[in-house]
């Protein structure tokens, strides 16, 4: 299947807490859309990896996700291995995508900086021919995608572009929620966490609305370029 955007997580979440309005949006335009969780997110205080698998099935259903897997890689312990390059190099090659977004290159959580880091280099080794790999047999040909880009997480990292998710909040929200094992929910008998209060959910659409209101729009979601971003012409640009 031929993706026109890949976006890749450390864990099962971050995609929807960070970027789900701008693949929600993408998706409206007609762009085929996957999602690859690098690991089960099985050591999180709450919840199991079992749950969380379907909590992602379910968050996936609600934004139209085209595919989405998850590569089994130890949550908390995962590493830039040849391995793991390899296993992302034969994504990029059997799905083609011409953007690929990944976790933030530095956060609170070290999986999102290492995750960051091992998909960006995937990324670029994915368009070296003499990189061999293989999917169901067949040797793959080389690919590297257009573009990488960063979303941002908990911490605050200076945004080099916004795109306006106004019309896409509620499909946001409704995806995060779909985790109700790791966030709020007044009926979970589950510990309470930093994340799994009403206040962080509130966070969330409180800092959408801070990105929307920098470009002047209601909503925004924020991201950081590999390399300078070019525009067709001064029109283009809010």
């Amino acid at each position: 299947m031929k993706l026109s955007i890949l976006a890749f997580a450390a864990h099962p979440d971050d995609v929807e807490l960070s970027c789900s309005g701008t693949l929600a949006k993408h998706i409206s335009m007609g762009d085929k859309v996957g999602i690859i969780d690098l690991t089960q997110g099985e050591l999180g205080t709450r919840g199991s990896a079992e749950l969380r698998a379907l909590e992602a099935e379910k968050a996936s259903k609600i934004l139209g996700i085209h595919c989405r897997e998850n590569l089994g890689m130890p949550d908390g312990f995962f590493q830039n291995t040849p391995e793991n390059q390899l296993a992302i190099i034969q994504r990029i090659r059997y799905y083609r995508p011409d953007l690929v977004l990944c976790n933030a290159i530095r956060d609170r959580h070290p999986d999102h900086g290492k995750g960051s880091q091992l998909v960006s280099e995937a990324c670029f080794y994915s368009g070296l021919s003499k990189i061999e790999s293989s999917w169901n047999g067949e040797k793959q040909t080389a690919w590297r995608p257009k573009a990488v880009y960063h979303y941002i997480q908990d911490r605050y990292i200076h945004p080099d572009f916004i795109v306006d998710i106004s019309t896409f909040i509620d499909k946001k929200m409704d995806s995060i929620l779909a985790y109700s094992s790791q966030f709020y929910d007044p009926n979970s008998a589950e510990p309470k966490t930093p994340i799994s209060s009403l206040q962080f959910i509130e966070g969330i659409k409180n800092r959408a609305m801070e990105c929307g209101r920098i470009i002047g729009v209601e909503y925004g979601e924020a991201f950081t370029c590999e390399r300078i971003a070019g525009v067709e012409n001064l029109h283009s640009l809010r």
